[in-house]
């Protein structure tokens, strides 16, 4: 896991990638990555998510508050688009700046399950430098630009998103749902010598753990393309093998909070 430094400076450097990935760039360009969305609109939705977690932090709130400034269409509407970028920029450095001035160790509300994820600033570090690079590949693929990702960030990512498919929400029994757990069942996922993991689907939650094992399925391609394939987005480096409805059960439960 990287340092809580090394997230508030990757929140800037990713931004910063971001910005210049889409200079020049045609705001109405539509994001086929994030349906019914324009360009504008992301780079729009990536400076509200700083600015609420800037918020979140900043006010030490102990209970959710209100996220119109991410989810709403017409949010920051009055920001020109010749000035997202410097904007976006804007916003990733105050929010780089609460954290350090709060410290890893600040106890506020996150939206993750408390018995999983300590409720803290560490927490909104992490989320935000990897909510910023996984919109940097959307933007990416909008213009074109190379989307590169350095390796120690693509595993930790990877592993942030492994946490996450823990969740209750992602596993409990649903109407009308398979049962996503069951004797005998395992994911694998090789990213070669960047690293493996292995998730356990055969007790009463998922467990992950960093290694190999006997798999049900497995996916298999570099770091990079294998936290695309996680989050939906195109990654035409990784190759998938055995109960491919289990693997899509659990990549439909897991990627729940990709729509809420």
């Amino acid at each position: 896991m990287l340092t809580f430094e090394d997230y508030c400076d990757a929140i800037v450097a990713q931004t910063g990638l971001l910005v210049r990935h889409t200079k020049g760039a045609d705001p109405t360009a539509p994001v086929p990555t994030c349906p019914g969305w324009h360009l504008g609109r992301l780079l729009r939705h990536v400076g509200g998510d700083h600015r609420w977690a800037h918020d979140i932090v900043r006010t030490r709130a102990t209970e959710p508050i209100d996220d119109d400034i991410v989810n709403d269409p017409a949010a920051y509407a009055d920001v020109d688009d010749s000035a997202l970028g410097d904007w976006l920029a804007h916003g990733a450095a105050q929010l780089s700046g609460i954290l350090r001035a709060a410290g890893p160790d600040l106890r506020v509300w996150t939206p993750a399950d408390e018995q999983l994820v300590e409720q803290s600033a560490m927490f909104w570090a992490r989320r935000m430098t990897y909510e910023t690079l996984l919109h940097r590949a959307d933007a990416a693929l909008v213009t074109g630009a190379e989307f590169v990702v350095e390796e120690r960030l693509a595993v930790d990512a990877v592993e942030e998103w492994l946490a996450f498919s823990t969740v209750p929400e992602a596993h409990e029994p649903e109407p009308g749902v398979p049962d996503l757990l069951g004797p005998g069942r395992a994911l694998r996922f090789d990213a070669g010598t960047a690293g493996e993991w292995l998730v356990d689907l055969a007790g009463e939650r998922p467990v992950w753990r960093r290694g190999s094992g006997e798999a049900t399925a497995t996916v298999r391609g570099p770091v990079t393309d294998l936290l695309l394939f996680l989050y939906g987005r195109p990654a035409p480096g990784v190759g998938t093998r055995g109960d491919s409805e289990l693997l899509e059960l659990w990549l439909r439960r897991t990627r729940f909070w990709l729509e809420a």
